[in-house]
């Protein structure tokens, strides 16, 4: 176990900073957050703090430091951090647990965020559409999963869910993207679940937190449309 308070480098816009800070606080891991804004949406004229600049390989938040020890990366820091803590774990005990949360974990990284990026990082209508129509279609995946358990890897919340929370932070935000169609009903009933857990007030957006995010991404399109024309 630690002895000192987990130190996330991150930023609430950032859904892989999300995952990290929502397990931490579902975990009740004592941390401490020091602000760095992802490049894409970083200020000009931002410090990035040296240490952050030292131990961070593609200088990308998130990036965790434990007891002098830092790790990039929020698969592997949420690994990490059920290395480093073991109270109030977000893995099955059993190995076949384990292993189908691992699996979810990693399906969801690749067939739910990645067109959940290319919407809002979309600059064409037809392939926001194209996303949009790809993120719905992973949805029904999940649709199946939560058909047999409350949760998206069995009957606790694990790292599948903090996974998740990363897209649920920002649905309202991506449906003023170019989202669309209809969570299914079971995906419905897990949000809410979801939002009745203790690291769901530490990273749901406020209105002018999705404001702000949706203003960035159409003021980027802007910007990529007018440098093709």
């Amino acid at each position: 176990m630690s002895s000192s308070p987990v130190t996330l480098f991150g930023h609430w816009i950032c859904p892989f900073s999300v995952r990290v800070e929502f397990a931490l606080a579902q975990r009740g891991i004592d941390y401490v957050v020091v602000d760095v804004p992802p490049r894409a949406v970083r200020p000009k004229g931002f410090v990035v703090p040296e240490e952050f600049i030292t131990h961070s390989p593609k200088l990308e938040v998130p990036m965790v430091k434990i007891d002098g020890e830092y790790l990039a990366d929020s698969i592997p820091i949420l690994e990490w951090l059920e290395e480093k803590f073991t109270d109030s774990s977000l893995l099955p005990a059993d190995d076949a647990g384990q292993a189908v949360v691992r699996e979810r974990v990693a399906w969801l990284n690749k067939y739910v965020y990645g067109p959940m990026i290319g919407v809002y990082y979309g600059t064409d209508a037809r392939l926001i559409q194209e996303s949009s129509v790809a993120f719905t279609t992973a949805l029904e995946t999940v649709d199946r999963w939560l058909q047999v358990a409350p949760w998206l890897a069995g009957e606790a919340p694990s790292l599948a869910e903090a996974i998740m929370i990363g897209v649920y932070t920002r649905l309202d935000g991506l449906a003023q993207l170019g989202l669309t169609g209809e969570l299914p009903a079971s995906v419905q009933q897990h949000l809410q679940r979801c939002t009745q857990l203790v690291g769901w007030d530490t990273v749901r957006w406020t209105t002018e937190q999705t404001n702000e995010f949706v203003s960035r991404f159409l003021r980027y399109r802007e910007i990529q449309n007018a440098r093709k024309n």
